[in-house]
């Protein structure tokens, strides 16, 4: 079990590529630089957040339906509990931005040192439908009180 005790933590995201199955192209996910930080506990629930870097500033007004819609795009969450078998981490979703990731997100993940890297993760990009490889890069967050 050393592998989950190395896990266990906040993990901040350092990057988040995207390669199209189609065409091989690699582009970020959510922009260069995105914010977003995914936390492992003992208890075995993991929650992630991820948002665009240049996400609209905040307004005096209320947003309109394209840019809610936009802000939608420019962001990910979720709530869910995990297990890891081998070098596998499986995230059973409970709820999500996006009603449409439920029931369990199989990633590959290696450890190296304070560094996590999730490669090789399919999926379907949520803002263009198509078929992707994700690739997220993370540092162990040695925030104060962070565990």
């Amino acid at each position: 079990m050393a592998g989950l005790e190395a896990l266990i933590g906040s993990w901040r995201m350092d990057a988040w590529t995207r390669t199209s199955v189609a065409t091989g192209e690699i582009t970020d996910a959510l922009g260069p630089s995105p914010i977003g930080y995914i936390a492992y506990h003992r208890c075995g629930r993991v929650m992630a957040s991820v948002f665009r870097r240049d996400r609209f500033p905040p307004r005096d007004r209320a947003w309109t339906m394209e840019e809610k819609a936009r802000l939608f795009d420019d962001m990910l969450a979720y709530v869910a509990s995990y297990r890891i078998e081998g070098n596998r981490v499986i995230h059973e979703v409970d709820g999500s931005w996006n009603p449409t990731w439920r029931g369990a997100l199989d990633r590959p993940f290696t450890l190296e040192g304070d560094r996590l890297f999730i490669n090789g993760a399919p999926g379907v990009d949520p803002t263009t439908g198509e078929e992707v490889v994700y690739r997220m890069e993370f540092t162990k967050d040695r925030a104060v009180g962070a565990s």
